[in-house]
C-alpha cells in the first residue's frame, strides 16, 4: 500500500475544494492492492507540473460525473479539461512554484494500479458511489550535477535536434465561468491580467523560458526575446 505524504494530501485537499460538485466532497487514500478500481470507460484527464518537485496528476470521471460537468456548462460540446483545470492547478501548486502543461484527455490508466502513485477515492459523504478517482504521482526531482550535464557529449544531443517542440507566447491570461465563456460574441473585449507594454511570456512546450515584446515583421506577428530565464526563474 502507498503511504500518503503530506504534499499528496494536500494536492488531494486542494483539488475537491474546486470541483464542480453539488455538495462538500471527501477523499480517501485507496489501497490498490486491496481493490480494483472500475475505470472502464470513464473519461480519464493527466497533465505534467514541471517545478522543484515534478509530478503527473490524473483525474478519472464516470460518464455520469463528465456529463454534468459539461451540462453544468451549457453544451455537450465543453472540454472537461477546461472547466477542471483551475481544480488540477489548485493541487499541482500544493507541490510548489511550477509550471503546469497542457490537461489531455487520455486512455492510459497505469498511473492508478502504479506503486509509486497515491491514488484516492473522491466521494460525495456517505455515497458508494464515486464522483471520480484521483492520482498524483511525485517523480524524482533530484537536479543534475553541472558535472553530469558536462558528460552529455555533443553527438548525444544531436539525437534530438530534429524533435520538433511547441513555442509559444502568451501576452496575458484571465478567468471566467464557463457560461462568461460560452456568452462571449465577437466585438467583446476581455480583459487580461497584464498592462500595455508588459513583457510577454515565451514558453517552450507550456514551460516559461523566456520573456520578450511583440513586434511586426512583413505585417506578421513576431516575437522579440528581451529575457532568457535560468532554471530558478523558469520555476519560480
Amino acid at each position: 500500500m502507498k503511504t500518503t505524504t503530506v504534499l499528496e494530501g494536500a494536492a488531494v485537499d486542494a483539488l475537491i475544494a474546486l470541483l464542480p460538485a453539488a455538495v462538500e466532497l471527501e477523499s480517501t487514500l485507496w489501497p490498490v492492492a486491496e481493490g480494483e478500481m472500475e475505470l472502464a470507460g470513464m473519461t480519464t484527464l493527466a497533465v505534467d507540473y514541471l517545478g522543484a518537485i515534478s509530478a503527473e496528476l490524473s483525474i478519472a470521471l464516470p460518464s455520469t460525473t463528465a456529463d454534468a460537468i459539461r451540462e453544468a456548462g451549457g453544451s455537450s460540446a465543453v472540454f472537461v479539461g477546461d472547466v477542471l483545470r483551475p481544480a488540477l492547478e489548485a493541487a499541482a501548486q500544493t507541490l510548489g512554484s511550477g509550471v503546469m502543461g497542457e490537461v489531455v484527455d487520455t486512455n492510459t490508466l497505469t498511473i492508478f494500479t502504479d506503486a509509486g502513485a497515491a491514488v484516492y477515492r473522491i466521494s460525495e459523504p456517505g455515497s458508494n458511489t464515486p464522483f471520480a478517482w484521483f492520482a498524483v504521482q511525485v517523480k524524482d526531482s533530484a537536479q543534475p550535477s553541472s558535472r553530469a550535464m558536462s558528460d552529455v557529449s555533443a553527438r548525444k544531443l544531436g539525437r534530438i535536434h530534429d524533435v520538433e517542440m511547441a513555442l509559444s507566447v502568451v501576452i496575458g491570461r484571465t478567468r471566467m465561468t464557463v457560461a462568461n465563456l460560452l456568452a462571449l460574441e465577437p466585438g467583446d473585449v476581455v480583459d487580461l491580467d497584464r498592462s500595455a507594454g508588459a513583457a510577454a511570456d515565451i514558453l517552450l512546450n507550456g514551460r516559461l523560458i523566456a520573456h520578450g515584446e511583440v513586434v511586426v515583421v512583413d505585417q506578421e506577428y513576431a516575437v522579440r526575446v528581451t529575457k532568457i530565464l535560468d532554471a530558478a526563474e523558469a520555476v519560480g
